[in-house]
């Protein structure tokens, strides 16, 4: 199944929270839909999860047109909101038979609802109530409520939102194996996040898209190498300015950062600037920058 965005706003009042956006996720992705705080990533995933309305633009989900079709294409889409509703008095088995019966007669409940627990990993907790569980097995059980009818699409919003590193880290596992055989779009600002699970990344900011690409390929754009090199005695700076740029060339103590100016590795390079300059290298280090980085650029 795949999602496809066209041309989609979305205001509330005077404030457009999402500003004509278009973008398509296939199926078998993992996407992640970055941004700031209030950029429009949950407005946008209500809208595809048909919780709410777009003033413009359209949603297809698998080439349908989900104005005309939602109650039915519903059926395909697992949606675990940011702010996760629980029914704290509720068991864990027994309020996800109740979501359970929303999609599907009674006889195939209990096979639906058996297969969600054991794919998040809820058997230990499933008779305990909603309202016992720890944050991690909150995430869980919400996480186990949008796949019991075994969606083809998940729409996660923020769901590591809270937990601690090690639940981080079993969210994650758990989304990059639901990620191989369903189409998967993961809200988040956290960039640590995005790297870990997605392939690809669509970056909103101000209800706009202003990336849209491979991870890979958002580092390799625009000025993503630097070395780090410190020379047995300091340079001209006029020199290195010559020869690398004067907005690439900048000093702390005796360590200079040098920026490649279309992203390749420069470190033959500055070893041609040592030598015809009588200079020796301490110390040479590359660094490549982090999603977080282009992200802030992007975003700022």
């Amino acid at each position: 199944m795949s999602v496809k965005v066209q041309n989609l706003s979305k205001s509330y009042g005077s404030n457009l929270a999402v500003d004509n956006i278009s973008f398509e996720v296939k199926q078998g992705e993992i996407v992640g839909f970055l941004g700031p705080n209030g950029a429009g990533k949950s407005t946008t995933m209500k809208i595809i999860t048909g919780c709410i309305a777009a003033n413009e633009g359209k949603v297809f989900i698998n080439g349908e047109d989900s104005a005309d079709n939602m109650e039915r294409l519903k059926n395909q889409i697992g949606y675990l909101p940011e702010n996760n509703p629980l029914y704290l008095n509720m068991y864990v088995k027994e309020y996800l038979e109740y979501s359970a019966r929303i999609y599907m007669p009674q006889s195939q409940v209990a096979k639906a609802v058996d297969y969600a627990i054991e794919a998040v990993g809820l058997g230990e907790h499933q008779y305990k109530k909603c309202g016992e569980l720890s944050k991690g097995y909150r995430q869980r059980t919400g996480l186990a409520r949008a796949m019991v009818h075994n969606p083809s699409i998940l729409i996660l919003d923020e769901p590591t939102t809270g937990l601690d590193p090690n639940q981080i880290i079993e969210i994650r596992d758990l989304i990059k194996r639901l990620g191989q055989e369903k189409t998967v779009i993961l809200s988040t600002h956290i960039m640590q996040e995005a790297e870990a699970v997605c392939s690809r990344a669509v970056i909103i900011c101000k209800g706009k898209i202003v990336a849209d690409d491979t991870l890979a390929n958002l580092r390799a754009a625009g000025n993503s190498s630097t070395v780090a090199v410190e020379f047995n005695n300091n340079p001209d700076q006029t020199l290195l300015q010559t020869a690398f740029g004067t907005e690439n060339v900048s000093q702390s103590g005796n360590i200079w950062q040098i920026a490649s100016p279309d992203g390749n590795d420069i470190r033959e390079k500055v070893f041609d600037f040592a030598v015809s300059n009588s200079l020796k290298i301490l110390t040479l280090s590359q660094n490549k920058n982090s999603l977080e980085k282009i992200f802030r650029d992007l975003t700022q």
